[in-house]
Formats: structure tokens, C-alpha cells, sequence
């Protein structure tokens, strides 16, 4: 007999008591409609507020080696520095450890907002160490939120604990909710002594992990479900997931792509599951968000798959910067007071930047408009055009309209120039990178080179740069998009009844 929690019935799920959703709709829309409380609490947080991505670091301590969860999708690795992807760290810490890297790099990186644990195995799995970590850091660092990541399956004993230290903001993988299809997904559950295959699998961490959502939700615990999309396998369910886990009241869904290179060792890589094109994710995105009833959902759009020992800006990982010799030989003053004056500065400046934005009538939620046209930004954060096209590793995708300009999505490619001469020389390099723009009407990037710029064109792609205002509100991301939008939506309308 299999020890599971049963599940309660899902017509009728629990009330997210205290979890700050003071409205109908969406509890992941961090800038409308929450109360305040709940507003402060996600305001600094890179992955609960996209806005906040732009600003504020994070770190990740990778204290938890250990799992009682294999999944196809997943190799944990302990001494990887050259792949980045959740499951791999360059080191395995102790808590005492953990806490000297967090000293170092809050000295260091002072726009740190949040501290959390999630992996390279599950937290939960290494409930000792994990929850020794965490208590050394609310001891000394009272000021950084703590976030944990999980797959669920220890969660429902765990919660008090979770609780008890203040650990606000965590996630849950959940990738079906459905048995026959989380069967293909995971190879196996161990649970209560027992290696688990198949349905039975699947249901067992089912259970507990709705079990375990259920109790954060009633604590007020703000919670993230992650859910990996899998073509054939998951994509045309993950819409399932999302009815289910709002109306069990989560915070945000973070739809994310399938990682599946070969190279990396996991089960689907070596089968050769491929994972979702870029298009292919956003599509699903849209759809879990616009779902009828209690299946509208906020999405995280902005999550790039970190490391279980990532430090930094999100799309800007500095861990390498941060080795043990670094961290554990020096010690450093803890200095909350420039932490508070960083955060103070940053806050003025995501301020003036709001009144920008009202001021010119550019809205960045609410009801999408009719006929929108995608806008690819290259940006290092700050809220600022700043980026050339030819340095740009990451490019974020926009919605645009005239008075709308919306976050969607952010596209990961190989960066063509290295320096100042030394721009990719393959032809096919380029024009992979046009391919995966080819769907946005425009580009826009602090400056663009001849020869991307006459490959972007002939694509029908406008190429839009700031050039020198790098630094005047033209430059303001929202503010260029909406213009591209002024610009392009039209046009874009005309071609679409000529067509």
C-alpha cells in the first residue's frame, strides 16, 4: 500500500487566506490590484516582479545535493562551470559556508534582494542543511528575503518550519496534474523507502505537492509554481496546470522551456526530446494566461533557468566572480545601511520612471489591445535602452501598441561581437539570429552595425536605435517600444487586410 495524502476535491480549493490577493484575478500581477502589504512584499523580488528583475540581484546557495525526485529533464552536477542550467553548481556548500559567500557578495553586490535555496538537488530532501542555512542568514541577515525552490514532495511536513523562519516566496515544480502524463515525465519518486515508477509515481507527488500548496497558501506564503514545457509530453496540458494551481491560489506560474541538449546527460537529451522554439513558448504562455475562469494566470516571462549557485542580475550571472577563496579568507563588514541606500536610490529611480511612463499614457497591464506588433529590446537592466545589437546576449520581447508596451518574453542568443572588432564572421551565425527575431517588427538596441542591420531590414525588420540619448527618456524601454508600436501597429494592420 502506498502512503499518499489524498486529494482533496479540486472544485473546491482553498481559500488563500492572508496571501494578499485582495481582488479578483490575477495574485501574479505584481502592479495592480494588490494590497499593499503584499505590493512591499513583492516589489524587490527579481523573479515575483518583472519590473524588479531590471534592479535587483539575487543568489542561490547550493547547499541541498541530495533528491528524492529523478527527472528526465534533470542531471544534477556538483563541479559544472561551464553549463547554466538549474542542477548544477560548482561546488556544494555547507551552511556555514553558505554564509560566508552571502557576507561576501552582499558587500560586494549591495542591489541584493533575495537568498535562496534550490538545489542542485531538492531543499526539502536536505531538510537539515537547508534549514541551518536559512537560520544563519535570518540571524545575520534579516533584511534579504528568503525564497526556496522544491519539488513538493516533503513539502506538506515542512511547512511550519517553512513558516517559522520566515521563508515567504516559495516555488513548487509542478508539471502535470494529470498521473498518466506525469509518468513520462519523472523516472522515479522515492518515498517512505520505496523507489516509486510510472503513475504511481506521479500520483504519490501529485498529492503532496497540491497538499503542500495548499498549506502555504493558508499561511500566506506567496508561491511560484514552475512548470516545464515539454513538446508532446506536457505542452498541451500545461493549461491544466494553471486552472488547477490558481484556483488553489498561487501567486504566479513561470512557464519555462524544456533544456534538453544532449550534452548535458539527462534522459530526455540523450532520447532526444526536443524542447519548445521560442514562438512555441510564448503561444502556451498567452494561453495559460487568458484561460476562462479560475484558470487566469499571471506568468512569469522573465525567468532564465539559473543555477543552483547563480549570483546576480538575472541574464547576468556573476558566480564565477565569487570562488571559496574569495568568500571564505576574507572577511567582511555587514552593512545593511548601504544595502537600504542602494535600494533607496533604486526605488527613486523606478519612480521617476513610472511618471514617465503615466505621463506619456503608456500602460504596462490591463487589457491587452486588439492589434499589438512584438518589439525585441536589447537592455542590460535599469529600465534603459543600453545595449548594442552585436554585444546583446539576451534580447527581451515586447508587446507594443500606441499607449501599450508589454514584458512577454525573454530570447537567449549567441552573441555576435566579442569587442569592438570582433564580430562574427559566419554568415550563418547572423542570420540565425535574424531567424529568431523574425517575428518582431522591430529592434531596437542602443546602436546596430551595418551589416546586422542590412540582414535585419531584409527580413522586414525595422531597426530602431537611441544611439547617444542612451541616457534620455527616449531611451526609457516602455518609452521606445510604445513608440515602435505608434509607429508600427498600423502599418502592421494595413499589411494584414492586404493579406
Amino acid at each position: 500500500m502506498i502512503r499518499s495524502l489524498p486529494l482533496m476535491p479540486l472544485l473546491a480549493p482553498t481559500a488563500p487566506a492572508g496571501a494578499g490577493c485582495a481582488r479578483k484575478g490575477s495574485c501574479g500581477l505584481p502592479s495592480t490590484g494588490l494590497d499593499e502589504a503584499t505590493r512591499a512584499r513583492v516589489a524587490t523580488h527579481p523573479c515575483y516582479n518583472q519590473d524588479a528583475h531590471q534592479y535587483y540581484a539575487r543568489m542561490h546557495l547550493a547547499v541541498a545535493p541530495g533528491c528524492n525526485v529523478q527527472c528526465n529533464y534533470c542531471n544534477r552536477k556538483f563541479d559544472c562551470v561551464n553549463e547554466s542550467r538549474p542542477g548544477v553548481t560548482s561546488r556544494v556548500l555547507t551552511p556555514q559556508e553558505a554564509l560566508a559567500k552571502v557576507a561576501y557578495v552582499a558587500a560586494k553586490v549591495p542591489q541584493l534582494s533575495v537568498v535562496g535555496i534550490a538545489g542542485p538537488g531538492d531543499p526539502l530532501a536536505n531538510a537539515k542543511r537547508t534549514f541551518h542555512t536559512f537560520e544563519l542568514i535570518a540571524r545575520d541577515f534579516p533584511d534579504l528575503r528568503l525564497c526556496l525552490s522544491t519539488n513538493g514532495l516533503r513539502l506538506p511536513e515542512n511547512v511550519d518550519r517553512i513558516v517559522n523562519l520566515g521563508i515567504d516566496h516559495v516555488t513548487i515544480t509542478m508539471n502535470h496534474v494529470d498521473p498518466q502524463v506525469g509518468a513520462g515525465i519523472y523516472a522515479w519518486v522515492a518515498h517512505d523507502g520505496r523507489k516509486l515508477t510510472g503513475v504511481e509515481a506521479a500520483q504519490v507527488l501529485l498529492d503532496h505537492q497540491i497538499a503542500g500548496l495548499r498549506a502555504l497558501v493558508a499561511a500566506g506564503v506567496l508561491v511560484k509554481i514552475n512548470s516545464v514545457m515539454i513538446p508532446g509530453i506536457n505542452d498541451t496540458h500545461l493549461q491544466e496546470v494553471a486552472r488547477l494551481v490558481k484556483a488553489e491560489g498561487a501567486f504566479v506560474h513561470n512557464v519555462l522551456p524544456l533544456i534538453s541538449e544532449p550534452e548535458h546527460g539527462t534522459q530526455f537529451g540523450l532520447t532526444g526530446q526536443r524542447g519548445p522554439t521560442a514562438r512555441e513558448l510564448k503561444d502556451l504562455q498567452d494561453t495559460c494566461e487568458v484561460s476562462d475562469g479560475p484558470g487566469l494566470m499571471q506568468i512569469m516571462r522573465h525567468c532564465r533557468q539559473c543555477r543552483a549557485d547563480a549570483v546576480g542580475m538575472l541574464g547576468a550571472d556573476e558566480g564565477e566572480s565569487f570562488p571559496p577563496e574569495l568568500y571564505l579568507a576574507q572577511g567582511v563588514a555587514n552593512e545593511p545601511e548601504q544595502r537600504q541606500g542602494v535600494r533607496a536610490e533604486i526605488e527613486q529611480r523606478r519612480a521617476e520612471l513610472a511618471v514617465l511612463r503615466d505621463e506619456r499614457g503608456i500602460a504596462t497591464d490591463g487589457a491587452k489591445p486588439e492589434d499589438v506588433v512584438l518589439v525585441a529590446v536589447a537592455s542590460t537592466g535599469g529600465g534603459r535602452v543600453n545595449q548594442h545589437f552585436g554585444r546583446a546576449e539576451e534580447f527581451w520581447i515586447y508587446e507594443a501598441a500606441p499607449g501599450w508596451a508589454r514584458f512577454v518574453q525573454v530570447r537567449n542568443v549567441r552573441r555576435f561581437c566579442s569587442g569592438l572588432l570582433g564580430c562574427d564572421d559566419d554568415p550563418s551565425a547572423l542570420g540565425k539570429l535574424v531567424e529568431m527575431l523574425s517575428d518582431c517588427a522591430a529592434v531596437i538596441t542602443a546602436d546596430t552595425g551595418p551589416r546586422p542591420r542590412e540582414a535585419l531590414e531584409e527580413a522586414g525588420i525595422c531597426c530602431i536605435t537611441v544611439g547617444d540619448e542612451a541616457e534620455g527618456p527616449d531611451s526609457v524601454v516602455e518609452v521606445a517600444v510604445e513608440a515602435a508600436g505608434v509607429a508600427l501597429v498600423p502599418a502592421a494592420a494595413v499589411m494584414a487586410g492586404v493579406a
